[in-house]
């Protein structure tokens, strides 16, 4: 006897299409003027910060940096349908969640500068430091998702991982996790098309990547535009909602228009003519279309806007630069509180500091 015992599809969802017009239809009635411009402000702002960081960079006042440009729909997006209670859990590219959610200018630049105080997250901003191995974070997420829900705490985790991180062990892992036990986890699938050099196609043969929830028992997966901030902004909204029932996968579409990170040389392995087509997709342009034909945007406003960030830009750079690093850090925030073998390693440390400053 053969009989069919499984059968399912993945639906694939877009609201804001590439000359900004809108499917009403599907458009989430909170978001009105004051949020549009609000995600616009944040995906620009983003942009602005990639852009300063790669300069400095360039001139050696920065280290290796992973720039999100092209990707900014899937981050603000996200993270302006999170509530203030949610919780994120970043990779090392998430920098639009970080600044959306709050995460100090200073602190933000401080850390690309090399120093770990940056990756210090200030009470209030309710999300994790900056995790370097690829696909680590999932696990993570999972297990606090997991607490929260032992807790009784009404609060969602949304967590990050990359096309080539969906092929990880860790990722498949964290899914098996979550769905076990239904957590309140929202796992995106930031498809940018390409891992460091190997394209999407060479590194899974799955039509989608928002399927591999399906072997997990996840109930919520969904493929969207990435590139449409309303889209995705329903999507995390809608995942959040019913996360009391369990986690959801969602797969945005997106494109990296700039390099992998600072070491790497994207023309090496790729098309101008690709990165051309998906500049046509870009998020910002996109939603500027949608702004202008609304009566939301124009001219003035984006001068304005371009000058404040460059300001806000400027202004947290030269806090970072200014910063004077204080050895006990590297033992302040390592625990939740300070045990008494690690305070007194860092009392001897001062005490032969000083004695060597002598």
């Amino acid at each position: 006897m053969i009989k069919k015992v499984y059968e399912g599809s993945i639906n694939y969802m877009q609201i804001l299409d590439e000359n900004g017009v809108v499917d009403k239809s599907l458009m989430p009635k909170e978001i009105t003027g004051p949020l549009v411009i609000g995600m616009y402000r944040n995906m620009s702002l983003t942009r602005a910060v990639d852009s300063k960081v790669l300069s400095l960079q360039r001139q050696g006042r920065s280290y290796t940096y992973g720039p999100c440009i092209g990707e900014e729909a899937t981050q603000i997006g996200s993270a302006m349908a999170m509530r203030k209670q949610d919780i994120f859990v970043p990779n090392f590219r998430q920098h639009g969640v970080f600044i959306t959610r709050g995460m100090p200018l200073d602190r933000f630049f401080l850390y690309w500068k090399g120093y770990e105080d940056g990756n210090v997250i200030p009470k209030g901003v309710n999300g994790y430091p900056v995790i370097i191995p690829v696909s680590s974070q999932l696990p993570h997420a999972a297990g606090i998702a997991f607490a929260q829900r032992y807790m009784k705490r009404d609060s969602a985790v949304v967590t990050y991982v990359g096309d080539g991180g969906s092929s990880e062990g860790d990722t498949y892992e964290a899914m098996n996790f979550a769905g076990l036990f239904k957590v309140p986890c929202v796992f995106i699938i930031e498809n940018n098309q390409w891992a460091i050099s190997v394209p999407r196609k060479n590194q899974t043969a799955a039509e989608t990547l928002a399927q591999k929830g399906v072997a997990a028992g996840i109930k919520n997966i969904l493929q969207v535009d990435g590139n449409d901030v309303f889209a995705v902004y329903k999507a995390v909204s809608d995942a959040i909602a019913a996360s009391s029932g369990g986690p959801t996968v969602i797969e945005c579409v997106t494109y990296r228009m700039s390099m992998h990170t600072t070491s790497d040389d994207p023309t090496k392995y790729r098309e101008q003519s690709e990165v051309d087509m998906w500049k046509q997709r870009d998020p910002l342009e996109r939603l500027r279309k949608y702004m202008a034909a609304n009566g939301l945007w124009n001219d003035n406003l984006q001068k304005e806007m371009e000058e404040q960030n460059i300001k806000v830009v400027d202004d947290a750079v030269e806090k970072a630069e200014a910063f004077k690093l204080d050895p006990r850090s590297m033992y302040q925030n390592v625990y939740s509180f300070m045990p008494q073998t690690l305070q007194e390693e860092m009392d001897e440390m001062l005490e032969s500091s000083t004695a060597h400053t002598e």
